[in-house]
């Protein structure tokens, strides 16, 4: 069809700082067209400053939805009327309903994820996970992973002032899901060794190893990967990090954030307009190597 924005064209958007490298309104836009569909996807630059008065802006303009990606998937929490339970669990939002009278806060990073990885034909129900990291995107790894069934979780981060909130994190996210969730010192290569060998996947949710820094590594010594583990890295760009280089020397099935970011961007859309992106299509123009 001749896409044309109308006078009844609905908007979407993404928010953030910065946001103009972003594939998201490609994505979008092309799968509305797909559809049919008389919505439009934009981007804008936001900065956490600046989020309340662009708010009243578009909820006034009526904004459909948005996502929100770093640094305001949890500066916008204040903001919302309602959490769903994933997102309440993850303390993170990056996709927001926009209705009449309410902002409800959803989370679909730990959707993708899980997505991404049977997507890559791996069944990790029912095993154990290696986390690295535990910000936005690893909260809601974590939450996602523990909801779909995966058995027991370790999660790894640095021994800082956010350690006692994020051991609470992994408490209350255990305590409603039934999930055995760990969190770990990941300066303490032992532990970190010994979570690697008891687990099915090891993912890298920390920003080790992503464009420019693309010669570091969020584990100390590819030793303490075997060619069974599964390894993933939620990283983009590039599109193979040093820790999948490292995965692939020893002959490890690896993938990367790719898919996570297409999936999330699926579960998204289906929020906003209640049908299903193509995602094979969109796959196939943008995310293709």
């Amino acid at each position: 069809m001749n896409y044309e924005i109308t006078g009844k064209t609905k908007l979407t958007a993404l928010l953030g700082s910065p946001v103009s490298h972003s594939i998201s309104p490609q994505m979008h836009n092309e799968a509305f067209r797909r559809l049919g569909l008389d919505y439009v996807y934009l981007a804008f630059d936001v900065k956490p400053n600046q989020l309340e008065t662009v708010l009243l802006g578009l909820r006034a303009a009526g904004i459909r939805g948005f996502n929100l990606t770093m640094p305001l998937k949890v500066h916008i929490l204040p903001f919302l009327d309602e959490l769903t339970p994933a997102a309440r669990l993850a303390g993170a939002v990056n996709t927001v309903i926009a209705e009449p009278d309410r902002l409800i806060g959803h989370t679909t990073d730990g959707i993708g994820y899980m997505q991404s990885v049977s997507a890559a034909g791996h069944h990790i129900i029912g095993k154990k996970m290696t986390l690295l990291g535990a910000g936005g995107a690893a909260a809601a790894i974590c939450v996602q992973a523990a909801l779909d069934g995966v058995s027991s979780i370790d999660m790894f981060k640095r021994k800082n002032s956010s350690w006692a909130e994020t051991e609470e994190f992994c408490r209350r996210t255990a305590s409603e899901t039934g999930c055995q969730i760990r969190l770990l010192d990941i300066g303490n290569v032992s532990q970190l060794a010994e979570s690697i060998s008891e687990s099915a996947i090891l993912t890298n949710a920390t920003n080790v190893g992503m464009a420019p820094e693309i010669f570091r590594s969020p584990i100390p010594d590819s030793s303490l990967l075997r060619s069974s583990l599964i390894v993933s890295d939620i990283i983009y760009n590039p599109r193979e990090t040093l820790l999948l280089r490292q995965a692939k020397e020893q002959g490890c099935p690896c993938f990367n954030g790719m898919d996570m970011l297409l999936y999330q961007g699926a579960a998204s859309f289906h929020c906003w307009t209640g049908q299903e992106m193509p995602v094979d299509i969109i796959k196939e123009k943008f995310f293709s190597d």
